[in-house]
């Protein structure tokens, strides 16, 4: 279950991701099969090439995209979630729903 986001932002990012960008949105995430996390940062491009090339800079597998017709994404928990955020300059993001206590 999704929620700490409205539908602007998630419109907005939809479209940016569908216009070919790099598009990179936090939001609350509650799901049993990931007791230890409670949010969740989505990464998504409708060029599945430029969005592979994003994700190989910063480690991340083709593998690990969901491909959802033009909205494929990668979903970020974690090191990888923190890591990605701060590197891309999306503090807000960062300080909004993550609790680094680390």
């Amino acid at each position: 279950m999704a929620f700490g986001i409205d539908k602007y932002e998630l419109e907005k990012w939809k479209a940016r991701a569908t216009a070919g960008e790099i598009a990179i949105i936090t939001h609350y995430w509650l799901d049993d099969r990931f007791p230890n996390c409670d949010s969740v940062t989505k990464v998504a491009c409708g060029d599945y090439h430029k969005l592979v090339q994003w994700g190989k800079a910063y480690g991340l597998k083709e593998k690990w995209i969901h491909e959802r017709g033009r909205l494929s994404h990668f979903d970020l928990f974690g090191n990888h979630q923190r890591r990605v955020l701060l590197a891309e300059g999306l503090y807000q993001q960062w300080n909004k729903f993550i609790d680094d206590e680390s």
